[in-house]
């Protein structure tokens, strides 16, 4: 993946080394977290949402904003930044304006979020109440570790998998998939996970036009995307839990779901056609 001496924009909350705050959803709430997480691969502020009223607010946490020095800092600011120009690009042809997410945030181990207590073993997430990614970069060696997902492209997907939650946000579809259930395999937070990973194939596609070549995504890089989708699907990560396959509890799809949707994005570079919300067939 080409991604050095891309643009940068700063979009960065950098809060690692700062000690993790008191207060949250305790133990309970997070091991309801990482149960959803690693066994069916719920959402975790699905999670934090559902049990946070039962937990004390957790204090507030703010880090250094802007540029990183570092490579791996670097990398999400770049890979955010890019897909800042692909949304930018496609919301300005509808006659709309995009608002970037409020920012990345970088952590270590735990953080406060308005969505409760983020923890670093929940892996990367989506807070729609304060418009953040947060994500422990850590993550990046239990992708390539526990998920067999290896290379940047991969961890690209990931990032951009966030982004278009924001994306969703700002759409209304994450509105809209709380309407229709949040499991199951025809499910509305299934198919918000599937539009997800659908749009950012649509960013893979766009990159390199939207970032005048800095950002080049090639087809071995489609191909450690749609590594990174089948190792995280539903049916794949409850197998990998010794369990069997529990199509009432899925909430991000088959792990040939994830893929064909990521594909289709990626082959046609089109956000209309990830309208996974009118599929009749996902």
């Amino acid at each position: 993946m080409k991604w050095r001496g891309g643009r940068r924009s700063g979009n960065i909350e950098d809060r690692r080394g700062l000690s993790p705050v008191a207060g949250g959803l305790g133990v309970g709430g997070v091991v309801l977290a990482l149960i959803g997480y690693f066994v069916f691969g719920v959402d975790p502020a699905t999670t934090l949402r559902a049990v946070e009223g039962a937990a004390p607010a957790a204090q507030n946490q703010t880090g250094v904003r802007g540029e990183t020095d570092d490579e791996a800092g670097q990398f999400v600011d770049v890979v955010e930044t890019s897909t800042a120009e692909v949304w930018e690009d496609l919301f300005a042809a509808s006659g709309q304006t995009y608002q970037r997410p409020a920012a990345v945030v970088l952590y270590d181990r735990a953080t406060s979020t308005k969505c409760g207590q983020g923890q670093a073993a929940m892996g990367p997430f989506y807070c729609p109440a304060d418009q953040r990614i947060y994500l422990d970069l850590t993550f990046w060696e239990e992708l390539s570790g526990r998920f067999g997902a290896e290379g940047e492209a991969a961890r690209a997907y990931v990032i951009a998998h966030e982004v278009a939650h924001h994306v969703q946000n700002l759409t209304g579809a994450m509105a809209q998939s709380r309407r229709l259930g949040a499991q199951g395999a025809d499910s509305g937070a299934v198919r918000l996970e599937l539009q997800a990973d659908c749009y950012a194939g649509v960013w893979a596609a766009r990159a390199a036009a939207a970032s005048g070549g800095a950002v080049v995504l090639g087809p071995e890089d489609i191909a450690q995307g749609l590594r990174a989708a089948s190792a995280i699907g539903d049916d794949t990560l409850q197998q990998q839990a010794g369990g069997r396959i529990v199509p009432d509890a899925f909430t991000h799809g088959t792990s040939e779901q994830r893929m064909g949707w990521f594909r289709r994005g990626a082959e046609t570079g089109d956000p209309s056609a990830c309208d996974t919300f009118s599929a009749s067939r996902l």
